[in-house]
């Protein structure tokens, strides 16, 4: 018998390649069950609800790829270093054989509608990841408004690398960042 910690993992991990591989209503709880290993009654004593499931998957998610981008960008020697390094990063993502896009924007685009849970995880994420390219500018003593600016060159990116299947979008999206980094006056 398998401990609870690891039946929630393999429940995660399973929930996390299917609901982001085909999308969460194309996904059942048996599938879940199946691609998991665990059974149908463990599956439902941890996650009571698919809804419930969702919102972990999608929890679980917002902190692994927040830790991921910030692991990568913080390591530059430079906050404009840094904040080139998320659209390299974005790049090395985007190359990914599974990149599908953002799983925030897909759910929200799937179930926002009817679930305020999705809806408020979707916008917590992004707010986060606003918040992240905020404190990155305010570092290196541009404008605040300079790293919503950011936010959207690299929402753009994400959407269009996804639609297009190519990771080039994150070089373009890099240039224009390096040109508003130098276009941008030192906050006073």
């Amino acid at each position: 018998m398998i401990s609870p910690e690891t039946a929630e993992l393999r429940i995660l991990d399973a929930a996390e390649t299917l609901f982001y591989g085909r999308g969460i209503q194309a996904v059942g709880m048996d599938e879940i069950r199946s691609a998991s290993g665990v059974s149908l009654k463990r599956l439902y004593q941890l996650f009571p609800s698919k809804g419930e499931l969702i919102q972990a998957y999608l929890r679980r998610r917002d902190i692994r790829w927040r830790q991921r981008l910030a692991a990568y960008a913080d390591s530059r020697a430079t906050p404009e270093e840094s904040i080139l390094a998320v659209f390299d990063w974005l790049h090395e993502w985007f190359g990914e054989p599974d990149f599908r896009g953002c799983a925030f924007s897909n759910s929200f685009g799937e179930l926002g509608a009817t679930s305020s849970a999705v809806a408020e995880t979707a916008r917590a994420h992004k707010e986060a990841f606003f918040r992240y390219l905020a404190e990155l500018t305010a570092a290196a003593g541009k404008p605040a408004s300079l790293g919503d600016h950011l936010a959207l060159l690299a929402e753009g990116a994400i959407t269009t690398a996804a639609i297009t299947g190519s990771a080039e979008p994150a070089h373009r999206a890099k240039a224009a960042a390096r040109v508003l980094l130098d276009a941008a006056q030192p906050s006073a």
